[in-house]
């Protein structure tokens, strides 16, 4: 098991925004975390790879390295793609003294070939598309192959050709590396394209799990809302 969650807490001020979460991810298995903006859904990701800590319950993890995809790529701007890549490697004490120059760029060689960016190891972020930070962002994130990949709304503010790009490369990722993989998302194409497995939140609690063709059933109040867009439901937004 390489993600498990047991009955997770986490409360701002008075605000409890994750409610006795508990859910497993198995390796080479995706699951879509969905649900309205502000409903824990990020929260739990920085849960998860240490960014926050939980007021109570159990986060448990396979041995080896999280890697988090963050949703606007937070590539430094300073460094060029290579840079970039081989960050972790250069910089991490358990890591630094482990690769000479030639194996370090073999590394990233290989990383933007997964990713479908070969030869632009040069290139500083300013100089790419949107679409292609983000795989840099994913090549980066397997620099140090990790057991788990955590994706926070790996598609937004993308067209939808280079989301459908994206989808593919996690899709390809999770093959590749056989991580258990982690997507935040509020879009249907990314939930139905990568995701084996969804549960969406609610006030802080799983209000749904199952496969993304039983979310599409809409056999409950809070699916059919979330599919169809509705206003009405029993989901409120907070204005």
């Amino acid at each position: 098991m390489s993600i498990e969650v047991k009955n997770l807490v986490k409360t701002f001020g008075e605000h409890r925004v994750i409610d006795d979460v508990s859910f497993k991810v198995n390796d080479s298995e995706t699951l879509a975390i969905v649900g309205f903006s502000g409903s824990g859904k990020s929260t739990i990701l920085k849960l998860i790879c240490g960014l926050l800590k939980q007021d109570s319950g159990e986060i448990i993890t396979s041995e080896g390295d999280i890697a988090m995809v963050f949703q606007y790529s937070a590539l430094f701007d300073s460094l060029n793609v290579a840079d970039n890549i081989s960050f972790a490697l250069r910089e991490r004490r358990d890591l630094r003294k482990k690769y000479d120059e030639k194996e370090l760029k073999n590394i990233v060689a290989q990383k933007l070939e997964l990713v479908g960016l070969k030869g632009i190891e040069t290139k500083f972020p300013s100089e790419l598309s949107g679409g292609m930070q983000k795989r840099v962002s994913f090549a980066r994130a397997i620099v140090t192959e990790p057991n788990s990949i955590l994706y926070d709304e790996p598609t937004s503010g993308l067209d939808p050709i280079s989301s459908t790009l994206i989808e593919d490369y996690i899709v390809r990722l999770k093959e590749e590396t056989k991580a258990a993989s982690i997507v935040v998302t509020h879009q249907m194409s990314t939930i139905t394209r990568t995701a084996d497995r969804v549960i969406m939140l609610y006030d802080g609690k799983i209000v749904f799990e199952g496969t993304p063709d039983e979310m599409l059933k809409q056999d409950n109040d809070y699916t059919k809302q979330f599919v169809t867009a509705s206003l009405e439901g029993p989901m409120q937004m907070i204005a």
